[in-house]
């Protein structure tokens, strides 16, 4: 977390610009690309990319399915690509002593509601609550528990955190805010 004074702590987001969907958005793309040629050369008995033959593929049914798969996965990737560009889940949560306001904001996706910025008074938090399941896909999240109001998570649900550093983000946050810890 980046704690800017003694009055104000402000912890960046890190939105669909990630390194993991880059490689899955240009996996896609190549992969879904040449199911499509393939099949495409299926149809026309030449192959349109030199080093994917297509030979032994008949039209229907194996070239159809190709065809298909092809444009589902390019649809696929044009929609990575798309939360990529805009930084979908991107934002920051600002947590001000000396307004006693907290401030959560995250991108979403174009339209009358891109931009998501919720408000709330310190007074209302009632303590950050920690979240941790262990196994083939462990699950770490912290949330702040408000009161009248549904948790809000604090961090994004695919950040690959330790049970160590999620315990240090929370008993930082919690001191900073002189708040309780649920969880540990």
């Amino acid at each position: 977390m980046n704690r800017e004074s003694e009055w104000l702590w402000v912890d960046p987001i890190i939105g669909s610009r990630r390194i993991s969907n880059f490689c899955w958005a240009f996996i896609l793309l190549f992969g879904s690309l040449g199911f499509f040629f393939v099949g495409l050369s299926s149809y026309f008995g030449k192959d349109l990319i030199p080093f994917l033959s297509s030979q032994q593929i008949f039209f229907v049914p194996q070239g159809v399915v190709m065809c298909f798969y092809g444009i589902a996965g390019l649809f696929l990737s044009f929609y990575l690509w798309c939360t990529i560009l805009w930084n979908v889940g991107s934002g920051y949560n600002k947590f001000d002593k000396k307004e006693k306001v907290v401030s959560l904001f995250r991108w979403g996706f174009p339209g009358e509601n891109r931009r998501i910025y919720i408000n709330f008074f310190i007074k209302d938090i009632q303590g950050i609550r920690m979240e941790v399941q262990e196994g083939i896909y462990p699950r770490r999240i912290l949330y702040m528990k408000i009161k009248g109001r549904q948790d809000i998570p604090l961090i994004r649900f695919g950040e690959k955190l330790t049970s160590r550093e999620i315990e240090e983000k929370a008993a930082e946050l919690a001191r900073f805010l002189r708040i309780s810890i649920e969880g540990l």
